[in-house]
């Protein structure tokens, strides 16, 4: 009976940090990308997390992009963005807790970009 009740407490717990790494991934994130020419370019996110569907808004320079079909599981998670000329962008991401980071990787153009987000407190 102490050993059912043990790991009924231990899956619990588990599933709670899970919940609590979801939902630490909510917020307002701020990044750059630098160009082959050596420029940044300030890039922002906002993410609302409802269970495991991500959805919000990616901006570079111009209007924000919604995030489309934004799926997340553990700290993973990924979703897409379309660009003004309509081109279909993935990302896959990953949620840092420990640094409260966002870290992405996508490819625009056939360039491979990583770039690390963090919290935006504005």
């Amino acid at each position: 009976m102490k050993r059912k009740i043990f790991i009924t407490a231990t899956l619990i717990a588990c599933f709670a940090v899970c919940l609590a790494a979801v939902a630490g991934l909510a917020g307002k994130w701020k990044g750059s990308l630098k160009d082959p020419d050596g420029n940044d370019h300030p890039l922002h996110l906002v993410f609302n997390v409802n269970g495991e569907a991500l959805n919000g808004t990616a901006q570079a320079e111009g209007d924000p992009l919604a995030i489309n079909d934004g799926k997340i599981t553990g700290d993973n998670f990924s979703f897409n963005v379309k660009d003004p000329d309509g081109n279909v962008i993935p990302v896959d991401g990953k949620y840092v807790a420990a640094g409260d980071s966002v870290s992405l990787n996508f490819t625009e153009q056939d360039v491979k970009h990583h770039v690390t987000f963090v919290r935006d407190d504005k």
